[in-house]
């Protein structure tokens, strides 16, 4: 079968929003100033229920082609009164929503599929039928939270004999910790050993180069078409999924058994507090292996983690690393995650938070300190720039993933940094991106600036989902750049350093998902599911690297079209 020839491809989001656009008037309440569809209603509405991309793997890639467009528009033009109905029933029940004072969550996330399914039942809304509809819909939806909701967390935490008793259980589980008196290397040797043989034994065996390199293989992730031969394209949305089947019917291969003991000797021999507790101590030296990772692999912004304050705000725009967030912030991200429903109730909710703050790692299961120790060991590995083959399966099968980005490939060639400047990390011999000079401003050292670390904690079950965070890992969650970057090539220069710092995001994100399994009562149950768990971050991380670097070339392509007119 002929490659399909790159230049015919288009970015489905524009196919989306032409299509959208051409259908009229109705659809306002669904979409932005402009006209374009809201990010929310491409996100919960266009792609899962109206181009369903899992049963048409042609509409999965970011881009399309001619034939795949036409498909697309096609669906949404079929769609369309479906989708005016739909924004009937929103404005409905926003309006209900108000009646009833009902404030928790947000209405778009709340009432958009919703909306959608009345649209396909009902049709329309007309009075006087819709008002009752809707008004069961709201009281049904907030009842659902139970108020395990932000603004019940606002609530408790406002009362002031609340908030004196919560900053004084805080002071009492922090002067409890277990602070070693003269901590070695961070992790310990034998910890390290036995991480590398949980990574070996969990990760998919080696699988060689698998697909098509260059034009032909871009073309065949794009369309969803076969290669020649019946082989599936590498990196697809079918390439994964027989990944993630392959997995869970042999984690790892013949060496299951020796990663299931190595991870047995790690949450036995409690090496998750052990690396926990050892952060606390003044001067831990780093050993998880490259030049410039530092002890806490980035979970804080301080060389040893601060003790947790109560804390009265948050913003998933502006949240610190996982280790520096109030007890306030630790609750808000669990809260605004899906599945919160599940959880206790707010008091209670307070209360185990306060107890796992001050906890190794900020996390209360040994099983999920460990996660976050074998987790690490693989971040610190990680070498997206790179052409090497990494320490174990874990490194290798994430390190190909990556390499196949084409903008990966695109910073790995920029050799030479107009601005001359050092790397953060890897100028020494065996780290990451060694060798490669940095790409962008001066200042480009720091590994912070920009990363994704705010996604919202993953509910238990979750960790397969090959999906970016809901919140997309809001930027802006480390501490602030120097200078913000003014334009799209500052943006891809920022995107080349998080490629060669790439256990920040990676770390932060795991750290996410591990917090939102503890809120769960959610260990994690053997190699296979720890796997699950790591592969699903590494996924998350580039999709979310995807959808920076199309920012940064639609900012190139404005500034281009702006100096050409």
């Amino acid at each position: 079968m002929p490659a399909t020839p790159l230049g015919t491809l288009q970015p489905r989001s524009q196919v989306i929003d032409r299509a959208w656009r051409a259908l009229g008037p109705g659809l306002e309440p669904l979409s932005g100033p402009g006209g374009a569809p809201l990010t929310r209603a491409v996100k919960l509405l266009v792609l899962p229920l109206v181009l369903r991309p899992v049963l048409r793997p042609e509409l999965a890639g970011d881009l399309l082609t001619d034939e795949a467009a036409d498909r697309a528009a096609g669906l949404l033009r079929e769609d369309g009164p479906r989708l005016a109905a739909a924004a009937g029933w929103f404005t409905l029940l926003k309006r209900v929503r108000r009646a009833l004072r009902v404030v928790g969550g947000n209405p778009q996330d709340l009432y958009f599929q919703r909306c959608y399914e009345l649209a396909a039942e009902h049709g329309a809304p007309r009075p006087p039928d819709a008002d009752e509809v809707a008004r069961q819909v709201v009281l049904e939806l907030a009842a659902r939270d139970g108020g395990r909701t932000v603004e019940a967390l606002k609530a408790h935490l406002r009362d002031p004999a609340t908030e004196r008793s919560v900053a004084e259980a805080l002071s009492r589980a922090w002067g409890a910790r277990p602070v070693p008196a003269a901590p070695g290397a961070v992790p310990e040797a034998d910890a390290l050993s036995l991480a590398d043989t949980v990574l070996d034994g969990c990760a998919p065996a080696d699988r060689g180069a698998s697909g098509k390199r260059g034009t032909e293989c871009a073309a065949e992730r794009v369309s969803g078409k076969r290669a020649p031969g019946g082989a599936v394209p590498a990196d697809g949305p079918r390439h994964r999924a027989q990944e993630r089947a392959t997995d869970r019917r042999d984690p790892g291969g013949a060496g299951g058994g020796t990663a299931e003991s190595a991870l047995a000797v790690l949450v036995g021999g409690g090496h998750g507090t052990r690396l926990g507790a050892a952060l606390w101590a003044a001067g831990p030296a780093s050993a998880w292996g490259p030049e410039g990772v530092p002890p806490h692999l980035g979970l804080s912004a301080a060389p040893l983690p601060p003790r947790p304050g109560v804390g009265s705000t948050a913003s998933t725009a502006a949240l610190p690393a996982p280790l520096d967030r109030t007890l306030y912030e630790r609750v808000f991200t669990v809260l605004r995650a899906p599945g919160h429903h599940d959880l206790p109730p707010v008091p209670e909710l307070v209360a185990a938070e306060t107890a796992r703050s001050c906890s190794p790692l900020g996390l209360s299961d040994e099983s999920l300190r460990v996660a976050l120790l074998v987790g690490g060991r693989l971040a610190a590995g990680l070498d997206p720039l790179g052409t090497a083959s990494g320490p174990t399966r874990a490194h290798r099968a994430i390190d190909r993933r990556w390499r196949r980005e084409s903008s990966v490939a695109r910073a790995r060639r920029m050799t030479v940094s107009p601005f001359d400047a050092p790397i953060a990390r890897g100028a020494g011999a065996g780290g990451p991106g060694a060798g490669l000079p940095d790409v962008g401003r001066p200042g480009a050292g720091a590994p912070t600036a920009g990363l994704p670390d705010a996604e919202p904690p993953d509910r238990p079950g979750a960790d397969r989902a090959a999906a970016p965070a809901p919140d997309g890992g809001a930027p802006g969650t480390g501490p602030a750049p120097t200078e913000p970057p003014a334009s799209g090539e500052d943006l891809l220069a920022d995107l080349g350093r998080s490629l060669r710092t790439p256990w920040i995001a990676y770390t932060r994100r795991l750290w996410a998902r591990l917090h939102g399994r503890d809120a769960h009562a959610a260990g994690i149950d053997g190699p296979a599911e720890l796997w699950s768990l790591l592969d699903g971050v590494s996924y998350s991380v580039l999709m979310d690297h995807r959808a920076r670097v199309r920012a940064a070339l639609r900012t190139l392509t404005d500034t281009t079209s702006g100096s050409a007119a």
